[in-house]
């Protein structure tokens, strides 16, 4: 028995196509429908797919922010990792960071998104890479534990000119990897090393200076603010807190 929708709407064959385009054959199957969406969505969220946009803050030195359509959007440098803002030298990364990019518009190219929902891009402004020039002037470390890339090789190398050279942070022999100083869990008071390379969560005895990281000062040992709540920076000498940043006491005159 024919039903009464055969006869008002027969199927569509390729003959009853004239003209028109063949979707009958093996390239319009299902199977091939799905594989061409999926590589269009591959393409459309590969690292490569880069866009651009104005800087408009900066957190730290390997975390900025950029305006992009109308949106703000956070972004933490790849492959990379700068000292905290609370660490010695932390500041002076910021502080190059935002020379570097702030206000300019630069170019993001997306690598992931990590658990916090920021963008982790490559990024460059005048055709360098903000990532690179951090590593080149000694105010980042090469974030071996994600930086798997073929260009990590080349990141490192540079990253022990910047050491060997004595460039930035590299003036402390005893700088302490952001990473070890986050997974001691102390946020308000890092890990400190002394002369000898010990590590504690406490300014080590053996510290020549330490540094107030909210007023950007550092004192001598038998300074009545020496061991002040703030004071989680330590530095083996004189020129290292210069370095990075701090100025003399005007109580003590380090």
């Amino acid at each position: 028995m024919t039903r009464e929708n055969d006869k008002l709407a027969p199927s569509l064959t390729a003959s009853d196509n004239q003209g028109g385009t063949d979707m009958t054959g093996p390239f319009f199957s299902s199977g091939r429908i799905g594989a061409l969406l999926l590589l269009l969505l591959l393409a459309f969220s590969s690292p490569a797919f880069a866009w651009t946009g104005k800087v408009t803050g900066v957190a730290d030195g390997d975390t900025i922010t950029v305006l992009r359509d109308g949106k703000s959007e956070k972004i933490r440098l790849h492959g990379i990792d700068t000292p905290e803002r609370q660490q010695a030298y932390g500041n002076k990364a910021k502080a190059l960071t935002n020379s570097l990019v702030r206000g300019r518009t630069i170019e993001v190219m997306p690598q992931t998104v990590d658990r916090y929902g920021r963008t982790v891009a490559l990024v460059y402004v005048d055709g360098q890479s903000l990532n690179e020039l951090l590593i080149r002037n000694g105010y980042a470390w090469v974030y071996q534990k994600y930086c798997k890339d073929s260009f990590c090789s080349d990141w490192s190398r540079l990253e022990e000119q910047a050491k060997n050279q004595k460039k930035g942070m590299w003036q402390d022999p005893h700088i302490i990897p952001p990473w070890e100083w986050r997974h001691s869990g102390q946020t308000a008071a890092p890990l400190f090393a002394s002369s000898d390379g010990k590590r504690s969560g406490e300014p080590s005895t053996g510290a020549a200076f330490h540094g107030n990281v909210s007023s950007m000062k550092f004192h001598a040992p038998g300074c009545k603010v020496y061991h002040c709540k703030n004071c989680t920076a330590s530095f083996s000498s004189r020129e290292a807190a210069l370095a990075a940043g701090y100025t003399p006491c005007k109580l003590c005159k380090p």
